[in-house]
């Protein structure tokens, strides 16, 4: 059975990412003005933070373009793993900024603390950038629900993590309008550690889809399978891809059906079952008759599933 899925998903997708790029340009510039004009590092260190957002959504993009579910000659299984591909592009965007940061905190250090000039405009400009940067979040994730999309909730994990970073840049800059300079450079390995595990939880959540892991608990499978009528039993099942985005399911299925016709509707009957159950899914069935429960030798070698 042909995935569901159709490319109106993908331009929804492209549509919410060009929509944040926007946001993340308008913040990005907002941050390097303010960093250059204070001398803040953290300051600096979000912009280039900002700046690795912007290169995500380019990437997120460029996936959602090659992310087709629709499959050709060459992509028999479609294109869905392009989005995962940028999604793990975005995780390379987040460990670049990550090294960056500590490279810039660790020379700062090295060469003495560096005058950082902090007005009132500058915690203003600084308040704006993370109202601008939330709302971004909580609109990108949302659609990232709604749309179920690894790339957008990919993406939304990476502007989170500029939040969090835009918060702690916020507490440096206060301490030192307050006095207190040293801040400055101490916060930016928090900065640097909460932008380094966002990377771990967008590569976490995509790595199963890259290497095939099980999608589907085994006798989930089995049990929708075995609602349908003529259906004996099922063995050797087997999933991967994603919940509501595509599944592909292979099995052999036992029936007792009396004809080719009868057999054919109870795989049908299965395929549709699976897909109402599970969403988007290709199902591969191998028939067998119900005979074969009375072989020795095919029962000796009977999975349990």
């Amino acid at each position: 059975m042909p995935f569901t899925a159709t490319d109106t998903t993908a331009k929804k997708v492209q549509a919410v990412l060009w929509l944040t790029l926007v946001g993340n340009l308008l913040v990005l510039v907002i941050k390097a003005v303010l960093g250059f004009m204070s001398g803040s590092l953290s300051l600096l260190s979000d912009a280039l933070h900002s700046l690795t957002d912007s290169g995500s959504n380019l990437v997120g993009l460029w996936a959602m373009a090659n992310a087709s579910p629709t499959p050709d000659r060459e992509h028999p299984y479609g294109h869905q793993k392009f989005e995962t591909i940028g999604a793990l592009a975005i995780v390379a965007f987040l460990v670049f900024a990550c090294i960056e940061i500590l490279k810039n905190a660790v020379e700062r250090i090295g060469s003495g603390t560096s005058p950082v000039a902090v007005t009132g405009w500058t915690l203003v400009g600084m308040i704006a950038v993370l109202a601008v940067n939330l709302a971004t979040t909580l609109y990108e994730r949302r659609q990232g629900e709604i749309l179920n999309s690894e790339v957008l909730r990919a993406d939304a994990e990476h502007t989170l993590s500029d939040v969090w970073v835009s918060v702690l840049v916020l507490v440096g800059l206060v301490g030192t309008w307050l006095g207190w300079r040293w801040l400055d450079m101490v916060l930016a390995f928090p900065v640097a550690a909460v932008v380094l595990f966002s990377a771990w939880r967008v590569l976490r959540r995509n790595l199963p889809l890259l290497v095939d892991e099980r999608a589907l608990d085994v006798q989930a499978i089995v049990d929708v399978a075995c609602r349908v009528a003529g259906v004996v039993s099922c063995h050797d099942v087997a999933s991967r891809g994603a919940p509501g985005r595509g599944l592909f399911i292979e099995m052999h299925m036992i029936v007792e059906p009396e004809t080719i016709v009868e057999a054919h509707r109870i795989t049908d009957a299965v395929e549709a079952a699976l897909a109402e159950a599970f969403g988007p899914v290709r199902v591969t069935i191998h028939l067998e008759p119900a005979v074969v429960l009375n072989d020795p030798e095919h029962h000796r070698h009977l999975p349990e599933n």
